[in-house]
This record gives structure tokens, C-alpha cells and sequence, in this order.
């Protein structure tokens, strides 16, 4: 059974910042999609190019969009059929079309 990979003092420094810079981003994109200044449309298409971005929690996404909380999130992916699991690069082009056009 393999266990983590040793690492070397400067690689974990190096991994540790690269994903704190990821939570940066995603917590600027959540904020940006808080306050409007980003639409669902825009996080999609910027998603196809950034690999965190693309690694966002499809519900996270949904639960940071103004008037839509924990509950409407849950139930509009349910009835489109995505699971809560998904990810952004992970949906499908119907996924991503029904997402439009319920919130974009």
C-alpha cells in the first residue's frame, strides 16, 4: 500500500502556497459572483481555460449566486440531474445549458 509521496521541505512550502493561492481564487470568484460583477455565463466560459476555476464545486457556484441559497442550489441541480459532487469541468454541454438558462 503506497502512502503520500515524500516531499522535500521546499516542494510542501511550494504545494502549500499553490493551494492557498487556489483558495484565494476561488474566494475572489465567489465574491465576484456575490456581488454581480461576474455572471454564471462568464464563470463557465473562464472555466474551459483555468484549471481552478474548473475545479469548483458546481454547488459552491450556485450557492454564491445573489437570491439562490443552500436549498434552491440543491433542488435546481437535483432536477437538472448533477450531482452535488460535480465540478465545474465535469458537466456536461445539456448540464451547462440548463444551468444558463435557469440562472445565467
Amino acid at each position: 500500500m503506497a502512502g503520500p509521496p515524500e516531499l522535500t521541505d521546499e516542494q510542501r512550502r511550494q504545494a502549500l502556497a499553490k493551494a492557498a493561492e487556489a483558495r484565494r481564487v476561488r474566494a475572489e470568484i465567489k465574491e465576484e459572483l456575490k456581488s454581480g460583477s461576474l455572471d454564471l455565463a462568464g464563470l463557465l466560459e473562464r472555466a474551459d481555460g483555468d484549471l481552478v476555476v474548473a475545479r469548483m464545486k458546481v454547488l459552491s457556484v450556485l450557492e454564491s449566486l445573489p437570491r439562490l441559497g443552500k436549498v434552491k442550489s440543491r433542488r435546481a441541480m437535483e432536477e437538472i440531474g448533477i450531482s452535488e459532487k460535480r465540478r465545474l469541468r465535469g458537466l456536461g454541454s445539456q448540464q451547462r445549458a440548463e444551468l444558463l438558462a435557469r440562472f445565467g
